[in-house]
């Protein structure tokens, strides 16, 4: 009996190693079918879903609470699993080189509650190697069993896009891999317990790792052209969307928006893949490029704010300002890499101190992660200037009535508006006067 028959027998359980935004929905849906213990280090998370609180917001606290997932802090636990689904995140460096220590640290955890036949399949992104050269070695160690022989190893790259609730987990081709045919096989099957849209098998493990650090870096470097054209033509006082719209006319345009690109895949792949292409002696020029001009963009965004400001005749470091919105994207609560926090940086470089707004952001891990305090919108009065840094739906549902009581009393003229989404009509802002700049 193959162990994919194990697990759909319930002879077998599947173990989800790391509760994030990846891993949690990955455990929820498997526990639909199968048997799954979660594990995470963090044991406050782990208290949370044990209490029904859903703190990703990506499947929501009834899912959580309904769930038969066996959430664990306790490492012991692994020893009675024997799929292994390791979904830690791989962050970079200060340098922007790659921080392997999550993925290094869930490795040594599943290597030393590793049992023979076992099968250890890793989600998290990294460089073509990572999992051959770097993880297998770790859990041979920890494990004292041999790879292919004792254990099988493989490598699907997480999919899941924070936050929407279209493109879900079920929804998105996964891409598998194995250390051999008989791994490929078993991981392929059990995964389409769950992915709806099938799987797509890779003819290799460092091909599907590839496969992940490019598409985003492909999405990256589209970004990147699109913020390089905002730039420009925010010199040549053109609206971009407006070139967008027109643009996007013909059957081949590939609707991509400018915008702040952070988070922990956009922001972060392209990284990997240029420093292990730097280890190989290649240096890239398009994809380093692309990762400059994302990376600049919320000082571009800064130096706008502060452009409006002169112009309104304020003084600058008087001028009370509030940007709603820090999350990395919309409709998340994750701050985690969010390239608002470099406009907040920028801003305060020139003695600014905005008031940040976010009603879908993590408070706790705002201050942990940024020492950002989040203050609440009923708070919010006498403003100089309102930044629109994220296109949460609940931002976009403001009415413009709505936003004019938060500015001070004071000439609309005078009333900075910056759209960095674009989330607001133009034409409806400019008659209120505003002085208004999107990207």
């Amino acid at each position: 009996m193959s162990l994919y028959e194990k697990i759909i027998s319930k002879q077998e359980k599947i173990a989800v190693i790391g509760l994030g935004y990846v891993g949690m929905p990955i455990a929820v849906a498997f526990a639909k079918k199968v048997n799954v213990i979660g594990f995470d280090i963090n044991e406050e998370k782990i208290k949370l879903y044990k209490s029904g609180v859903d703190p990703t917001n990506e499947v929501g606290n009834e899912v959580i609470k309904n769930a038969t997932v066996e959430f664990t802090a306790d490492e012991l636990r692994l020893k009675e699993a024997k799929f292994h689904i390791v979904a830690v995140p791989t962050p970079i460096n200060s340098d922007k080189t790659p921080n392997l220590a999550p993925v290094v640290g869930a490795s040594t955890i599943v290597g030393r509650n590793l049992t023979k036949d076992s099968t250890v399949v890793y989600e998290s992104t990294v460089y073509p190697g990572v999992t051959e050269d770097v993880c297998i070695p770790i859990l041979e160690k920890e494990s004292g069993l041999k790879c292919s022989t004792d254990f099988k190893v493989g490598y699907s790259p997480e999919r899941i896009n924070p936050g929407d609730k279209v493109n879900t987990l079920e929804k998105i081709i996964k891409i598998v891999s194995g250390i051999d045919e008989e791994s490929l096989e078993d991981i392929a099957k059990t995964y389409e317990l769950v992915i709806e849209a099938g799987v797509h098998k890779a003819s290799s493990i460092k091909v599907a790792e590839a496969a992940k650090v490019v598409e985003n870096s492909q999405r990256d470097i589209n970004i990147a052209f699109m913020n390089e054209l905002a730039m420009i033509f925010n010199r040549m006082d053109i609206d971009t969307n407006d070139v967008i719209k027109a643009m996007n006319t013909k059957w081949n345009a590939l609707n991509f928006y400018p915008g702040l690109v952070g988070g922990h895949c956009i922001g972060v792949d392209p990284y990997y893949f240029i420093y292990e292409a730097e280890k190989l002696g290649y240096h890239s020029q398009i994809i380093l490029s692309g990762r400059k001009i994302n990376d600049s963009m919320g000082e571009f965004v800064a130096d706008a704010i502060i452009k409006k400001l002169i112009l309104a005749n304020k003084v600058a470091r008087q001028a009370k300002v509030v940007i709603f919105g820090l999350t990395f994207k919309e409709n998340c609560p994750d701050t985690r890499n969010s390239k608002v926090v470099d406009i907040i940086n920028t801003l305060n470089e020139y003695g600014i101190k905005p008031i940040v707004v976010d009603p879908m952001a993590d408070k706790k891990e705002a201050k942990q992660e940024h020492g950002i305090e989040i203050a609440d919108i009923d708070s919010i009065k006498d403003v100089d200037c309102l930044v629109f840094a994220v296109a949460h739906d609940d931002f976009k549902k403001m009415p413009l009535d709505e936003i004019d009581s938060l500015y001070a009393d004071i000439d609309d003229k005078e009333k900075i508006l910056i759209d960095v989404k674009s989330i607001f009509d133009r034409k409806e802002v400019e008659k209120k006067c505003y002085s208004y700049w999107n990207l």
